[in-house]
């Protein structure tokens, strides 16, 4: 896959300091994330943002608030920041739905929104800054597809589960609707799909328990959405006594979903630095600031967007994009912590040296 645009976002990390604007100095800008299931918010978003802000405005202030999977907290968090003086709100929201509102009014306000890595559709912000979700479904779903035809796995033996993210969640409509395409024409029936609430894996564990008891041996692969969708399919075929699990591809490149495909559990996951993102959207808040447009590759729900190309990682590059491949100068996961434990002999086949 072409990595260009995503080189690009790397090397704006390093360039050096600019003086900004007298208006810009000492602004506040609001920086709102979704749940903390997820350790890639405080581990990678959360700094390439702060990193980026202090990099181009060393006097303003990020606001940093993490709504932990509530709506109702999220608003509360949106409320406060605009309280403490807040220009630009930047969020990724827990309900796109229910973020409209919140958008509108404080829009009303002049205060400016940048929708981060979900979409908030009918609300128009000002800026919408993510990987491409809908090339993601896309990616996982055809890569699973050929991954079954080079196995010499037969249509006609079964079909597939689906395992979607959250409904409130306009990014997982998004790879849900790539998840479509890559399956479309491609002789492998859908026995069954399921938008998760709250991209819980519980729900998904207890959903694909279910369907394995009604499909059985007639599942010959599973799509799920995100590692931790993935995580709960591989757990609920271990625990039925299922073996060897079928091929279960994921997205977001955890720690937990990388061991994983290096142990060979999982098929696939999606790499997608979300430094590059957050660094992103740190740009596009001050540019908003300044009364400039922020950098746009396409337009997305009536949104200026700019969407970044994900990597699909498998065993066959988890090394070279995983471990080789830096960010600011850091390889995106260490060797040590992937190759601990009972992954130590997944890694070795591989050539990682810890």
């Amino acid at each position: 896959m072409p990595h260009v645009i995503a080189l690009l976002a790397v090397t704006s990390l390093v360039a050096p300091a600019v003086t900004r604007a007298a208006t810009v100095e000492h602004a506040k800008i609001g920086f709102l994330m979704p749940d903390e299931a997820s350790t890639r918010y405080e581990q990678h978003d959360r700094p390439g943002f702060v990193a980026e802000v202090k990099r181009l405005c060393p006097t303003c202030t990020v606001l940093y608030q993490n709504a932990n999977a509530d709506a109702s907290r999220q608003q509360q968090q949106f409320n406060s920041v605009i309280s403490q003086g807040a220009k630009v709100i930047v969020m990724d929201p827990v309900d796109s739905t229910a973020a409209v509102s919140l958008v509108k009014a404080a829009q009303a306000r002049g205060i400016r929104i940048i929708a981060y890595d979900r979409p908030i559709p009918g609300a128009q912000a000002d800026y919408y800054v993510s990987f491409d979700n809908q090339a993601i479904g896309r990616m996982i779903a055809q890569s699973l597809v050929q991954h079954l035809r080079d196995s010499h796995v037969s249509p006609s033996n079964g079909g597939v589960l689906e395992v979607n993210g959250s409904p409130t969640d306009a990014a997982a409509g998004l790879i849900k609707k790539g998840i479509h395409e890559g399956l479309a024409n491609s002789g492998y029936t859908t026995l069954a799909e399921y938008d998760t609430p709250d991209w819980l894996p519980p729900k998904a564990q207890q959903w694909v328990s279910g369907q394995i008891a009604r499909f059985g041996k007639k599942i010959v692969g599973v799509v799920a959405a995100n590692d931790g969708t993935a995580g709960a399919a591989i757990a609920a075929f271990r625990a039925a006594g299922v073996n060897p699990v079928p091929p279960v591809t994921g997205n977001d490149a955890t720690i937990a979903g990388l061991q994983l495909v290096i142990s060979g559990d999982q098929y696939n996951t999606i790499s997608k630095p979300s430094e590059i993102v957050g660094a992103t959207a740190a740009q596009g808040a001050i540019a908003l600031l300044e009364g400039n447009k922020p950098d746009t590759t396409t337009t997305l729900f009536d949104t200026p967007t700019k969407l970044f190309t994900p990597t699909l990682i498998t065993t066959a590059n988890v090394k070279a994009e995983i471990i080789d491949k830096t960010v600011n100068g850091k390889s995106i996961e260490k060797a040590s912590v992937l190759c601990a434990g009972r992954y130590a002999e997944g890694c070795q086949t591989l050539g990682i040296t810890p």
